[in-house]
């Protein structure tokens, strides 16, 4: 028995059987697929032999199961005293693989030895809900407080400008998982407003031609504006007559005569709110209004001008296929959802894949495992996979809000955190619906990094979840 923050008794328990079962299954689904994809008509082929894909999947499955019975005997506290020193430790393997790591796929991101291969992002993502669990839970840390807010963001910065430095934007862009923890703890819904905000502009201005996107975001400006004043029909009025004239100025190519009106407007409609004391909106909304603009440009400066062609490729492929080559970079996702869609409502059955047999989709076992799904047992497979990580999300939650250790509902948090944004963009990726950045599928892709990572993460959960 141990105390919690408030001195109450906390008693251990018996593991949470109902998300272990869900672990378990995937586990063994992840490398039935591996197996389907792998499967070779060799003498040489087994399940055993590390040569082949599931064989080395099946070593991976084993370790994985080693590691969560070791996980299983540690007491639960040794995660919380230990915290800050593994995410050091991990701060020290992200430093270390840029000397001493091989480079794969334009990325020195993993530490190679005896034809394994391992890398430290799994660790540093597990240091880092450790470290920041066991930081928000020794005092009372205030997220709406910039100078508190700052510190906590160092956790997240450090890790991510190593990874960024490999590069590896795909895994770096995990670490926004952990703001899911800091909403839960507090932090004002503004910041994710503005957030929000700021990645549409930063799509809008790829999505679309930077010209007319600015031109219609100083356009919502000035109606937001218009509809804070009192007689607003004549106002109205003349936003329509703003808007056609943007509009034909368009159509003949006088962009630059319409840009020079509406900042006219603008400045026009500010002055005259500002002459009726209502400062503090034009010295809100100008800035803010500059702001996006400043972001608008500067993501299409770095699109055009920073990034490397096979970077652009990717943004390509999600925003605007039409401009790929279909035998080149489009060519993962088209096989992707060809895969997908071939299985209709029940699937071909296993080992029946054809596309998946014949090696269609390239990294089928890795980023696109869930092709192999979606053409094997169709509609109904996919929806059971979507619907056991959808049941394990749930569940996680379900552990952090009946905690009684702030540390261990931290920890849940940054887990569900993780485990979703993986989830999300793998699957969101195979079907055209996120770009293809490389991130695998937690418990189902080929691998012993990611499968190592995700036990870890999943099994220290189950072992604190003990202290309820």
């Amino acid at each position: 028995m141990v105390k919690n923050q408030y001195g109450a008794s906390v008693r251990e328990k018996s593991m949470d059987w109902i998300l272990l079962t869900i672990y378990l299954v995937l586990l063994f689904i992840g490398w039935l697929m591996v197996y389907t994809v792998g499967y070779r008509d060799d003498p040489d082929f087994s399940v055993f032999n590390i040569d082949y894909a599931p064989g080395r999947q099946l070593l991976f499955v084993g370790l994985s199961l080693l590691l969560f019975f070791i996980i299983a005997i540690i007491d639960w506290k040794f995660w919380r005293s230990f915290s800050y020193f593994i995410y050091l430790f991990a701060l020290v393997l992200l430093g270390g693989v840029l000397i001493f790591g091989a480079t794969i796929k334009g990325a020195t991101a993993w530490y190679t030895f005896m034809g394994f291969s391992f890398q430290p992002v799994e660790i540093a993502k597990f240091g880092t809900a450790l470290a920041l669990s066991n930081y928000l839970s020794s005092g009372s840390i205030n997220l709406n407080n910039t100078k508190e807010f700052s510190r906590v963001l160092a956790f997240l910065l450090l890790p991510v400008g190593l990874i960024m430095l490999q590069p590896d934007a795909g895994s770096a862009l995990i670490f926004i998982s952990f703001f899911i923890l800091f909403f839960r703890e507090g932090l004002s819904p503004v910041v994710y407003i503005i957030g929000a905000v700021l990645f549409s502009v930063f799509i809008g201005a790829l999505l679309f031609d930077i010209t007319a996107f600015l031109t219609a975001l100083v356009l919502t400006v000035i109606f937001l504006m218009i509809l804070t004043k009192r007689h607003k029909t004549y106002w109205l009025i003349g936003f329509v007559v703003l808007v056609v004239s943007n509009v034909l100025a368009y159509i003949e190519d006088l962009m630059l005569y319409a840009i020079i009106l509406d900042t006219l407007a603008l400045l026009a409609i500010s002055f005259m709110i500002w002459q009726r004391g209502e400062s503090r909106l034009v010295m809100t909304t100008l800035p803010s209004l500059m702001l996006c603009v400043g972001l608008a440009y500067a993501a299409d400066f770095t699109f055009n001008n920073v990034m490397l062609p096979h970077q652009q490729d990717r943004i390509n492929v999600w925003l605007h296929p039409d401009k790929c080559d279909p035998r080149g970079s489009l060519y993962n996702l088209l096989q992707s959802k060809m895969a997908i869609g071939s299985g209709g409502f029940s699937g071909k059955g296993f080992k029946q894949g054809t596309l998946t047999k014949l090696n269609y989709v390239p990294e089928q076992t890795t980023d696109f495992i869930f092709c192999t799904i979606g053409e094997e047992y169709g509609f109904i497979g996919s929806a059971a996979i979507i619907i056991l990580f959808m049941g394990m999300l749930f569940r996680i939650v379900v552990i952090a809000e009946r905690q009684r250790l702030l540390f261990v509902r931290h920890y849940a948090y940054c887990v569900a955190g993780i485990v979703f944004f993986h989830f999300f963009i793998n699957i969101g990726m195979t079907m055209g619906l996120v770009p293809v950045i490389g991130i695998p599928l937690p418990f189902l892709s080929y691998g012993g990094s990611s499968l190592l990572g995700f036990t870890l993460l999943l099994g220290v959960l189950l072992k604190l979840d003990t202290t309820r």
